[in-house]
């Protein structure tokens, strides 16, 4: 019996494959960076073939170093940076255009061109979304609109959209399987958040052909198997779900009120609301937690963060301030607090609870006497007063308050930011043993379809506190500092006032 699970988490920087067993525990894992491909500004884009031979090359990479082979995988799952889009031939399987990346403002004209009748919250009784250039509907109507022959091949069938799940669930499978699942579809601006199905009016509002998209699933079934030329060839894939919904799956917040955060290249607080679609009045989203097999939906209110970790690489990869992207926390513990520097990563306008694409980055408060180490620690901090704005518009959204934050992500690794985190929010901040909870979430969806794991409690029970952090800080000097935030966000603000598409 195979006694392992592998997921595929497909991320903004980086491809990765994990192998668990059957305790939830790493076994080993590939690890593949891509090309961040950037031809203007405000516009980001991925090689989709790219992407693909990385994942070929992680699962070559978690198989070897495990010693093991597809005899041993019971089950793949898949996670994915949400949003980003891809559009393929059908025929040769070749994207037509590279990926348009969710951090992506292209489309800002056409969404200002959507909002004037009925402002952003057009749709959102809908989608649960406002309109935004976050999202890929408009990246699939750019793709339509700029790519010669595009619109009339997608109309005859003969072009397939996808997410990153469903490019890769494509290819692993030689063609054979375009799908996606409830919390991918979710983020489109194109599904209905009640039915589950593709919205009619979205489609004919964005001018989208309905054969252009993918077949909508649960998070956690059987979809295929791999195809014949892969490492993983006749393994089921079984599990689908996009990577702010995997890790919260992977924190086992699967009731109604529980949380988690994710920090990496930008960061995500989603809170699960149970059975019913909760409306945001406060910038937040409603979105599809997670959906097993044919049972009921949970749906979560979430709040996205564009820019944490990419804040980091760009300090790193724009100035030289720090070699690699850990060590900004050595040089940030230099000084004891940001000397008056705050800088707000609006690289590609604000999203939660904000929502203005107008925005820009900025940097303030800068005297003579702010050093290198005063800035790498106002990088950090930007990650912690982000997360306030999001937990402040959830609280007032739920009417009650958090009381603890579970996290996960790369930066959780950073023992200073977590610390300022807990002080920031006047609330613990939590870490569980295993922090790749993108990937087990991904995992656990997959083999709970195959019976690999008999039901929810025994994932549950997986779960286990690695380390807590309580908030030391003085009350009155964590709201001075979120003040003089809140100045920095205003200053941000009206920056752009042309055409962004140029």
């Amino acid at each position: 019996m195979a006694q392992h699970i592998i997921a595929i988490d497909q991320g903004t920087t980086s491809t990765r494959a994990i192998v668990f067993d059957h305790d939830g525990r790493i076994v080993s894992q590939g690890n593949r960076e891509h090309r961040q491909i950037l031809p203007r500004a405000g516009w980001v884009e991925h090689d989709p073939e790219e992407i693909w031979t990385n994942a070929r090359l992680v699962v070559g990479e978690a198989l070897s170093q495990a010693d093991i082979t597809r005899h041993d995988i019971a089950a793949v799952g898949l996670t994915n940076q949400r949003e980003t889009t891809i559009v393929w031939d059908r025929a040769t399987g070749e994207p037509i255009h590279p990926a348009i990346v969710w951090q992506d403002t292209r489309t800002q004209p056409m969404v200002d061109a959507l909002a004037h009748d009925g402002g952003v919250d057009r749709f959102r009784d809908i989608t649960g979304l406002p309109l935004a250039t976050y999202f890929s509907a408009t990246k699939i109507a750019w793709i339509l609109d700029h790519v010669p022959g595009a619109r009339d091949a997608a109309e005859s069938g003969e072009l397939a959209f996808g997410t990153p799940d469903t490019w890769l669930a494509w290819k692993l499978t030689d063609g054979a399987v375009h799908v996606t699942d409830v919390t991918n579809a979710s983020r489109t601006l194109l599904m209905d958040l009640r039915t589950l199905e593709w919205s009619d009016e979205m489609l004919n509002m964005l001018n989208i052909p309905r054969a252009l998209l993918p077949e909508i699933r649960s998070s956690s079934e059987v979809y295929g198997h791999v195809g014949g030329h892969s490492l993983l060839r006749e393994v089921p894939i079984a599990g689908i779900i996009g990577d702010q919904q995997a890790a919260t799956f992977g924190q086992a917040a699967f009731h109604e009120g529980e949380s988690k955060g994710t920090y990496g290249t930008g960061a995500f607080l989603l809170v699960n609301t149970g059975y019913e679609p909760v409306r945001s009045d406060h910038g937040l989203l409603t979105t599809v937690a997670y959906q097993l097999g044919g049972g009921r939906p949970h749906y979560a209110l979430e709040g996205s963060i564009a820019v944490t970790g990419a804040l980091v690489q760009w300090l790193r990869d724009n100035f030289g301030t720090i070699q690699e992207a850990g060590d900004i926390e050595a040089l940030a513990a230099t000084v004891p607090d940001n000397g008056g520097a705050y800088i707000v990563p609006a690289f590609s306008g604000l999203f939660a609870p904000y929502w203005r694409p107008d925005a820009r980055g900025t940097v303030t408060g800068l005297t003579q006497y702010v050093t290198k180490a005063h800035l790498a620690r106002a990088v950090l901090e930007a990650t912690a007063f982000q997360t306030r704005d999001v937990v402040r518009a959830g609280e007032a959204d739920a009417g009650v308050p958090l009381r603890a934050l579970n996290v996960d992500g790369g930066m959780t690794s950073n023992e200073l930011l977590m610390q300022f985190l807990a002080d920031v929010l006047g609330i613990d901040i939590v870490r569980p043993a295993i922090t790749e909870t993108t990937a087990l979430g991904a995992a656990y969806c997959a083999g709970l379809a195959v019976g690999f794991w008999a039901d929810q409690d025994e994932v549950r029970d997986q779960w286990h506190e690695a380390r807590r952090w309580h908030a030391t800080m003085p009350r009155r000097e964590s709201e001075r500092l979120y003040r003089n935030w809140r100045k920095a966000v205003a200053r941000s603000l009206d920056w752009v006032d042309e055409d962004v598409e140029g």
